[in-house]
């Protein structure tokens, strides 16, 4: 309340700047530092957890084994990340543990290894993967709207410069002025993706189907928004940021999972039930 009162009230006009102004990246409670993107990253997850018990009936999976491989796959993220933390400067570590563990650190090297161990758990429980991934489709838009609010709250991963009138100030910038709010962008997207993926798993769907349309959307528009994003360093003279990257690996593997989704089979074969028996022989497949 006293960072608002020290601000005039024509600074405070428009809301997405006032609140990229008035909240910084850590809230002070008395002594006690509490990273605002922290908060950010665990009310998404907690929303995402939440929501995927709710869709694991709509997919037809068992809902505490996806509960489960929920907790699996953020433990494995943690764990890793700090495994590799640790690996690539063992030094640091042992003179200042605390320090290091502290330090945010999940990179998308961290990302794969996660998705491989969370990959083998699924296989060892003996989940559907397709279903599955239907299942955490619209749990992951709940999780990537949060991560979103938390960059734009945070004044991280901002965008570029624009003149138009929603612009926003990124706090502590007095080099660029208004950029485009990318990361109210990215929540806009992930909101209304997350409400067409839940509708199309509420139907009737073949495994995968809603799966590979939210790599594909997804991917496509995370790889737009990073044209209006600023640029981070990248390996040697990458054309593309990591992130965009990663799009088109999610976009690739997208059209994979809609190429050998059972709809194909299901159009060609013209029968009513071909659809159903398709799922079936599909879900066979990767039990």
């Amino acid at each position: 309340m006293e960072q608002a009162a020290a601000y005039p009230k024509s600074c405070m006009a428009p809301c997405l700047q006032t609140v990229a102004v008035l909240l910084p990246g850590v809230v002070r409670v008395g002594a006690l530092r509490v990273p605002v993107f922290g908060v950010f990253a665990a009310v998404g997850l907690v929303g995402a957890l939440w929501l995927s018990q709710r869709t694991a009936k709509a997919a037809g999976v068992d809902a505490d084994k996806l509960w489960d491989a929920g907790m699996v796959a953020v433990i494995a993220s943690l764990v890793v990340s700090r495994v590799l933390l640790i690996a690539m400067d063992p030094r640091a570590f042992m003179t200042y543990p605390l320090l290091v563990l502290s330090l945010p650190s999940l990179t998308y090297g961290g990302i794969a290894l996660t998705g491989v161990l969370v990959w083998l758990w699924l296989r060892w429980k003996k989940l559907p993967m397709l279903r599955v991934m239907d299942a955490w489709a619209p749990c992951a838009m709940v999780l990537w709207a949060a991560l979103s609010l938390g960059h734009f709250v945070e004044g991280t991963d901002a965008g570029m410069p624009t003149k138009l009138p929603w612009g926003v100030v990124t706090a502590g910038d007095t080099v660029l002025g208004k950029v485009h709010p990318v990361q109210m962008y990215a929540l806009v997207v992930a909101v209304v993706l997350g409400v067409v993926l839940l509708k199309m798993l509420m139907n009737a769907r073949p495994a995968g189907m809603v799966a590979s349309v939210a790599l594909i959307t997804g991917g496509v528009a995370s790889f737009g928004l990073g044209m209006l994003r600023q640029p981070v360093e990248s390996i040697g003279s990458s054309w593309l940021d990591p992130a965009q990257w990663v799009a088109i690996v999610a976009v690739v593997v997208g059209a994979m999972i809609f190429v050998a989704s059972p709809m194909s089979q299901s159009r060609d074969m013209g029968h009513p039930n071909s659809s159903s028996q398709s799922i079936a022989a599909q879900q066979k497949e990767f039990d």
